[in-house]
């Protein structure tokens, strides 16, 4: 029986199925734009030091998961004023132990920072980002997004980690807004117009 620190999994242990499922889908993914296919090929190689690329220890830099939440009419969009940057922007954050994939973290950290039930998420990523967060452990976030579909009638709650919550039209979005949300908003709308959330 094991004891002491080997008994708990290490990062590469914890983190493999995640690693491998991102590495798959990037490695298959269209990028949506110039910008996205260079922060694929940067992602690509940060994927290339093995599962420690999924865990927010991991001092390069490591994955992270956000999406574009869009009401059920592709109207308007769900924004969090975030509490610590003070900006506007989509909703996301670290991939967790429990997460087998970049789609799982991307719609858990959606449900969980609206408050909304039954939320649909579009599996083909929207845009790849990579900026730099005062972040435990690492200095930069590679970050995967995906296009989110709220259910009729949506009514959002507040999360601890955000001051507001609100919908806006695509063409309308609050300041100060995050320099990398504005760039979701097209293939956003394109995913949904294409996607079986429709359905």
């Amino acid at each position: 029986m094991l004891t002491g620190p080997a008994a708990h999994p290490t990062d590469s242990e914890t983190y493999a199925a995640l690693h491998a499922d991102a590495t798959a889908l990037l490695g298959g993914w269209q990028p949506t734009s110039p910008h996205a296919a260079a922060a694929r090929e940067k992602t690509l190689a940060l994927l290339a030091a093995g599962p420690v690329a999924m865990s927010r220890q991991h001092r390069p830099g490591h994955l992270t998961a956000s999406a574009l939440v869009l009401d059920s009419t592709g109207s308007r969009v769900l924004l969090c004023l975030h509490g610590k940057f003070g900006l506007w922007v989509q909703l996301g954050g670290h991939c967790e132990r429990t997460d087998e994939t970049l789609v799982a973290a991307a719609l858990r950290e959606a449900t969980e920072e609206s408050g909304i039930a039954g939320l649909r998420i579009d599996p083909t990523p929207i845009d790849v980002d990579v900026h730099q967060v005062a972040c435990q452990g690492g200095s930069l976030h590679y970050d995967v997004r995906f296009a989110v579909l709220a259910p009729p009638g949506a009514v959002e709650q507040v999360s601890d980690e955000a001051e507001a919550l609100g919908w806006f039209p695509p063409d309308a979005l609050p300041e100060p807004l995050a320099g990398g949300t504005v760039q979701l908003v097209a293939p956003a709308l394109a995913a949904l117009r294409r996607s079986p959330l429709r359905r």
